[in-house]
């Protein structure tokens, strides 16, 4: 299928839009449409706290999420931030790039580096340019297998 693609530039335009077209709603067209919303959730923003400041950060800058007795904690690369929601209140508001992987943990699954399988119940993550890492539970590990295989055929 050949697609045709462009930009419209106008001055005019109070709010960017991007518009999908398509004759047909094909499976390739919903991929396609689906990819384009993950990559405009990426670029959202959510307030996290540390000590007496607010930070606002993207959502792609975040690891993982997980709590600390009654607080949740977001992790970036180098920082942890504290976030008002709690988990279960996250795991509805995240996008699908967001995943649950233990009762204490939600996971951006586009940050994974690599999966240690050493483990004979579950794994653990690692993430590039950080010694961060996380545990997958048993029960979870099928599900993120699974949401590893999606994403990697929308690519």
């Amino acid at each position: 299928m050949m697609m045709k693609i462009r930009i419209e530039v106008d001055s005019a335009c109070p709010k960017e839009e991007i518009v999908f077209r398509c004759s047909s709603l094909s499976e390739e067209n919903v991929c396609l449409y689906e990819k384009l919303k993950e990559l405009a959730r990426q670029q959202e923003t959510m307030v996290f706290y540390k000590d007496n400041t607010e930070y606002f950060l993207s959502l792609s800058s975040i690891l993982f999420f997980e709590t600390d007795g009654r607080e949740v904690q977001a992790h970036t690369a180098d920082n942890v931030y504290r976030t008002a929601k709690r988990l279960y209140e996250l795991e509805e508001l995240l996008p699908a790039f967001f995943l649950r992987i233990s009762k204490s943990t939600i996971l951006n699954l586009s940050a994974i580096y690599s999966l240690d399988r050493t483990l004979p119940s579950g794994c653990y993550i690692s993430f590039a340019d950080t010694y961060k890492k996380v545990y997958v539970s048993r029960h979870y590990y099928p599900i993120l297998r699974r949401r590893l295989e999606e994403r990697r055929s929308y690519i």
